[in-house]
């Protein structure tokens, strides 16, 4: 018996679908290693060696995998085909060979598609695991984790507890940051658009302009925009510079004075990139990185689309054969160019050599989608669609245009300081859609058939005030295209990099786009500030360039790792003796109800670790606080049906949803709930009780695995234990002394112990 491992179980059912009982499939459900959680695992002394562990939450499928192994002939790795995928299958190489007492023949199989044609091809000619691209994810994960911990425990002193910086993050965070300055500092500019309605049959003037890009043009009318003024160059800035020249037009006579008519060709884009993938997506369905790249991984694993992490914009020679004959069928042989389109790589590494990301089976339509799978629903089918239209339009022919261009010049009625003014009209037909044929195009803009020195008329006219518009700020298709132009990450890392600086609360979502909080202005500004090579666009995209050199065998990892360190490392000392920074904050206007009528403090707002809350802005001599309670509006707690549900956040500042009646009421969820959504208290209970089960399994696991580890925490949980008693003690302790003194004052005995006045004495004789 063979054994094939991969990560997914969703791919693991589909392998077996393909293989013959002679093959065993089991899933590692991901990573089986990694660094530890609760320390740095990197030996900088040795040459930045890392110490891995088995995560605690797969023991049991390790235990499966040892037991698998130890009845296969063969093992067989057939994670994904990327540095990933390869460090993945060598840690399960490295668990295994452990485990088993005889030495195991392990190879390495690689496919980019999941049918049973790649599947097999794959299996019959197995390779051996890659070490370079290995060393490549080792390096990334440890300069990684030398960033994280050693620059995140400088923000908890500088800044605020709970924040962190990653190298790839913190430089993406620095973008969003440096926009939303620009966006502060910009100053808008005035200008005018002056527009006049003309037709070439003799029309009475009308109404055309009627709201901003709506027009009631009649047949054989177009629109032309001034653009010069006496020969010169007309951009008018004022109202004043347009005055004279609109109350002109009503009476000028207009002449063709020049036809301008090109054919125009608008070739296809090749298939997507992750990136493109990505940017489409974003663009055209609204979702997210994060959930383009879910989407694609569960379409990936049924086996409808290629692998989806890749730079490259190659095709196999079976890709273009199968869609080729699909264009040919469907839409005829003039949609069919004479030969395959060919499109050029533009990376070096081009995620080791992957075809573009298209769909496997050119006739699965996208309505079929959902019934691919159990876990495929709309979202997927359209995600789906979108590939496959990029795909087939990749090899169609290029779209035609005649465009057209007139240059009408007008001769006011009366003579004037304005001698003439200069207008132009453009527009395109399609003559051949081509690719187009599969996107829908623009409405085109239709210009009448004109010739040189005809005369056409007036029907109204429009100048319009403009406003230059400040830079728009980043959204998930923008922000990766820069992030790929300036070579920061790489396809398999864009939404891990946006995901993380929104988690971490350094930004948030307007209108899906990316808005800089106080706290991601602080931290880019202190980093960009004390790490200035490390926050630098430049050496990111060179050690992103390292890597992938690794990844080629041109350098070793140890040496590319320490080149990075070693200054950085200094910086980071320097950076433990700068001043603290201070969060920026909010001003309500409002009056300090502790201080404001005596030391005119105000009340602002500032973001804690548990998110925004109100203050003196006189703080620290001043202490009043206050908290602002963020709720989902509309939304009432799903168990007791009475609470709102309120934004809170974790110790770790990530946001989670809980009930306002806490802790009458404990729901709490990382997952908004949806409207009318409920949840019954038994199905409650069952869920706390599965969750208390997972813990101590979890716990139990890791007493067995690392007993050193528990027997610490253990030490620790009974160090807090004893501290909290010694602390309720001495609370109970005073609280006793408290009522005894006021014993002690109400015993009659006591008071007459004492002088008093003849009046006291007086009150006492009453009593």
């Amino acid at each position: 018996m063979n054994l094939v491992i991969v990560e997914s179980p969703t791919k693991a059912r589909k392998l077996k679908g393909y293989l013959d009982t002679g093959y065993k499939v089991e899933a590692s459900v991901g990573h089986i290693r990694d660094l530890p959680k609760t320390s740095i695992g990197v030996d900088i002394e040795q040459d930045f060696k890392p110490t891995y562990e088995v995560s605690l939450d797969k023991i049991r499928v390790i235990a499966q995998l040892e037991k698998a192994a130890r009845l296969a002939e063969t093992i067989i790795l057939a994670t994904d085909p990327d540095r990933e995928g390869e460090a993945i299958a060598w840690h399960i190489k490295h668990v295994l060979t452990q485990d088993t007492k005889k030495t195991k023949k392990f190879v390495r199989a690689k496919f980019y598609e999941i049918t049973k044609s790649a599947v097999l091809e794959a299996i019959e000619h197995p390779t051996t695991i890659n070490m370079d691209l290995v060393d490549a994810q080792q390096a990334r994960r440890v300069v990684d984790r030398l960033v994280g911990y050693e620059v995140s425990p400088v923000l908890w002193k500088k800044i605020r507890r709970g924040l962190s910086a990653g190298r790839v993050q913190s430089v993406a965070l620095r973008m969003i940051v440096e926009r939303e300055r620009e966006i502060e500092a910009f100053e808008p500019d005035e200008y005018w658009e002056v527009d006049v309605a003309l037709s070439a049959k003799q029309l009475k003037a009308a109404k055309v302009f009627l709201e901003e890009n709506k027009f009631n043009l009649p047949d054989q009318s177009f629109i032309a925009r001034a653009i010069q003024l006496n020969q010169k160059k007309y951009e008018p800035t004022k109202k004043d510079d347009v005055t004279d020249v609109i109350g002109l037009f009503p009476h000028a006579s207009y002449t063709i004075q020049e036809v301008e008519k090109k054919e125009r060709k608008r070739s296809s884009l090749p298939p997507f990139t992750t990136s493109t993938l990505q940017q489409a997506a974003a663009n055209r369905l609204g979702y997210s990185s994060k959930q383009t790249m879910r989407l694609a991984q569960q379409l990936y694993e049924e086996g409808l689309i290629t692998y989806h992490r890749t730079d490259s914009v190659g095709l196999s020679s079976q890709a273009i054969e199968m869609v080729r004959k699909y264009i040919g069928k469907t839409y005829g042989d003039g949609y069919l160019p004479a030969s395959p389109r060919v499109f050029a790589n533009t990376s070096k590494n081009a995620q080791e050599a992957h075809e573009a990301i298209r769909v496997t089976h050119i006739n699965l339509d996208s309505q079929a989608v959902p019934g691919e799978g159990p876990k495929l629903a709309a979202q997927h089918a359209k995600l789906y669609d979108l590939i496959w239209r990029r795909f087939v339009a990749s090899q169609m022919p290029a779209a035609v245009y005649d465009q057209t261009s007139l240059t009408i010049k007008a001769q006011p009625a009366r003579k004037t300081q304005i001698e003439s003014v200069t207008l132009k009209a453009t527009g395109s037909v399609l003559k051949f859609d081509g690719w187009m044929k599969l996107f829908t195009a623009s409405d085109d803009i239709l210009l009448p058939d004109l010739e040189k020195g005809v005369t056409v008329h007036y029907l109204d006219h429009n100048a319009a005030q403009k406003f230059t518009q400040p830079p728009p700020r980043y959204n998930d298709a923008s922000l990766v295209k820069e992030l790929e132009k300036k070579g920061i990450g790489r396809p398999s890392t864009y939404a891990s990099i946006i995901s993380v600086i929104e988690d971490r609360g350094y930004v948030n979502r307007d209108a899906k786009r990316f808005v800089a909080t106080p706290v991601g202005m602080t931290v880019s500004d202190f980093l960009l500030k004390h790490f200035p090579d490390f926050m630098e666009y430049e050496f990111t995209a060179e050690m992103e360039e390292d890597l992938d050199r690794i990844a080629r065998g041109e350098k070793e990892w140890p040496k590319v790792v320490g080149a990075f360190y070693r200054p950085f490392h200094k910086k980071v000392g320097l950076a433990e003796k700068a001043d603290r920074a201070q969060i920026p904050v909010e001003k309500t206007g409002e009056k300090c109800p502790k201080c404001g009528d005596t030391e005119k403090g105000e009340v602002v707002i500032r973001s804690g670790r548990f998110g925004k809350f109100k203050s003196c802005s006189r703080y620290p001599e001043c202490d009043f606080t206050e908290n602002i309670v963020e709720t989902v509006a509309g939304a009432k707690c799903p168990l007791c049906g009475e609470g709102e549900v309120i934004i809170r956040n974790s110790r770790w500042g990530k946001p989670f949803y809980g009930c306002g009646r806490y802790p009458e009421c404990n729901w709490a969820s990382w997952r908004q709930p949806k409207p009318g959504e409920t949840i019954t208290k038994t199905v409650w209970a069952e869920m706390q009780k599965k969750r208390e089960e997972r813990k101590k399994k979890r716990e139990a696991a890791e007493a067995k695995l690392y007993p050193e580890r528990a027997a610490a925490k253990l030490a620790a949980a009974e160090k807090a234990a004893a501290k909290k008693a010694v602390v309720k003690e001495k609370a109970a302790a005073k609280t006793t002394t408290v009522k005894k003194k006021l014993t002690k004052k109400k015993s009659p005995k006591n008071l007459s112990s004492k002088p008093h006045s003849t009046a006291s004495q007086r009150d006492l004789a009453k009593r």
